[in-house]
C-alpha cells in the first residue's frame, strides 16, 4: 500500500500528513508543499494479516474561517467495525464542533455537544457499534489556549522548557479502570471489572486491585457485563460502543484547558499504540531530538513499532501528530516570571464551565506534523510553489480526505 506525505506551510503554520492513500485539500498561502510517496505499514496481526488499519486523524484550520482556531485530532477504533467508527467519528465531531456557534465564545460547552451529537448519530447510523467504537483525543487551538478533550485511553501530552530541561506534561489523562474514580463509576453503573487472568480464573476475581498501567499493563482489568463474556473493553469511556455503554461506558469527554506560555514547545496527541510502551517523557524527549517534526514522527513509529515486537508478536495501529509551537510573545500569556506550576497545569473543565479568553497573539505560529506507523520512511522530495492560492488535490480520486 503506498503512503503519501504531505507538509504544507497555511498562514504560518506547517501541516505535514502521513497517513495511508490520503490527499490534503485546502488553501495554501505560503511557499511551500512537500510530498513524499514510500511503504507505509498498518499495525502487525499476524492472526488477521487483512486487518483495516483501525485509526483515523484528522487536522482542521482555521474552523468557522477563524485564522485563531485550529483542530486536532486521533481517533483509535475497535470491534469488528472499529475502522468505520473511527472515520465516522473523525468526520462528524468536527462537523459539529464547526457548526457550533457556541465554539468561539465557550469551547468546552461546544467539545460536550459535540461529543454527544456524535455518539447519537453513530448509534443511529448503519454502522453497528454494538460492540464496536472508537477512543478519541483532541486538541482545539482557540488562540493561545488549547482545549484537550478525551474519550478513551489515547494521550496528549504538551513539552514544556523548565531551565535546562524539556519536561512532559501529559494534557489528559487516561480513562480506564485503573483510575480509582473510573473504576467506582462504572460499577456503580453495573460493570463487573476483570482482568482475563481472573475470567479465566488464574486469578482470584474478588481482587480489585491491579497495580498501575504500567507494571499491569499486559492484563489490564477490563469492564464485562454482569455474568457475561462481553464487551471486555480497557477502557471506561469511548464513541460508540452501545452495549458498553449499558454499563457505564460513556462519551462525555473530560475537557482540560492549557493557556499556552513561551515556555511550550510543542504538544503530540497520539493513539495509545504509541504510549502502550513509551511513557509522555520518553515521546517528548523523541521529538525534542529532532529540529523537524516530520522526523519526529518517523521515529517514534519506529520506536514503537520495535517495542511492540520485542513484548509481543504483534503491534497496534500508530499515529502520530505533532504541532510545533513558535514564536509565542508574552501579548497573549503571562510572563514566565509571573507564571506558576498552577498556571501552566491542565485545567479541567466541567460540562457547564465558560471558556478562557480567546484572544490570539499574532505573532505566534504553529508547525503540525502527523505520522502513522511508518518503519521506514524515505527523503521528503520538496516542491516549490510561489502561488500563494494554490489548492493541493488529493493523491487521487479514491482518496479519502483528512478534515
Amino acid at each position: 500500500m503506498e503512503n503519501a506525505a504531505y507538509a504544507v506551510f497555511i498562514a504560518g503554520l506547517l501541516v505535514a500528513i502521513t497517513r495511508p492513500n490520503v490527499g490534503l485539500v485546502g488553501k495554501v498561502f505560503k511557499e511551500y508543499l512537500c510530498l513524499q510517496r514510500g511503504h507505509w505499514i498498518r499495525g502487525y496481526y499476524p492472526d488477521s494479516p487483512d486487518k483495516e488499519n483501525e485509526d483515523s486523524f484528522c487536522i482542521r484550520t482555521q474552523v468557522q474561517g477563524n485564522p485563531n482556531i485550529h483542530f486536532f485530532g486521533v481517533f483509535d477504533g475497535h470491534g469488528q467495525f472499529g475502522a468505520q467508527c473511527s472515520n465516522f467519528a473523525k468526520d462528524r465531531l468536527i462537523e459539529k464542533l464547526a457548526s457550533d456557534p457556541l465554539l468561539p465564545a465557550n469551547p468546552a460547552r461546544a467539545y460536550n455537544n459535540a461529543f454527544d451529537a456524535t455518539n447519537d448519530e453513530l448509534h443511529a447510523s448503519d454502522i453497528d457499534d454494538s460492540l464496536s467504537g472508537t477512543t478519541a483525543i483532541t486538541v482545539l487551538v482557540v488562540g493561545n489556549t488549547l482545549y484537550v478533550a478525551n474519550v478513551g485511553d489515547s494521550r496528549a501530552v504538551i513539552a514544556v522548557k523548565d531551565g535546562n530541561q524539556i519536561v512532559a506534561q501529559d494534557l489528559s489523562c487516561d480513562q480506564t479502570p485503573f483510575r480509582k474514580d473510573e473504576y467506582e463509576r462504572v460499577k456503580l453503573c453495573g460493570a463487573e471489572v476483570l482482568s482475563y487472568d481472573q475470567v479465566e480464573g488464574l486469578k482470584d476475581p474478588y481482587i480489585q486491585t491491579w497495580g498501575d498501567e504500567e507494571t499491569e499493563g499486559g492484563d489490564p482489568p477490563r469492564l464485562w457485563v454482569q455474568n457475561e463474556m462481553y464487551p471486555g473493553t480497557a477502557f471506561t469511556r469511548s464513541v460508540g460502543d452501545g452495549i458498553a455503554e449499558t454499563i457505564g461506558v460513556i462519551a462525555v469527554p473530560e475537557v482540560s484547558v492549557v493557556q499556552l506560555t513561551p515556555e511550550h514547545l510543542f504538544f503530540v496527541v497520539a493513539s495509545d499504540g504509541v504510549f502502550e510502551f513509551l511513557s509522555s517523557q520518553a515521546v517528548v524527549n523523541l521529538v525534542a531530538r529532532f529540529p523537524d517534526p516530520r522526523e519526529a514522527c518517523s521515529a517514534i513509529a519506529g520506536e514503537s513499532y520495535k517495542l511492540w515486537l520485542e513484548h509481543s508478536n504483534r503491534t497496534d495501529d500508530i499515529t502520530i501528530i505533532i504541532v510545533h509551537i513558535k514564536g509565542l510573545s508574552d501579548s497573549g500569556a503571562k510572563r514566565t516570571d509571573e507564571t506558576s506550576s498552577a498556571d501552566t497545569e491542565p485545567t479541567i473543565v466541567g460540562t457547564r464551565n465558560g471558556a478562557s479568553d480567546t484572544s490570539a497573539t499574532a505573532s505566534s505560529d504553529f508547525y503540525f506534523s502527523a505520522g502513522s506507523t511508518l518503519s521506514d520512511l524515505q527523503q521528503f522530495r520538496s516542491i516549490t510553489s510561489l502561488d500563494r492560492n494554490v489548492d493541493v488535490a488529493a493523491a487521487s480520486p479514491a482518496d479519502s480526505q483528512p478534515t
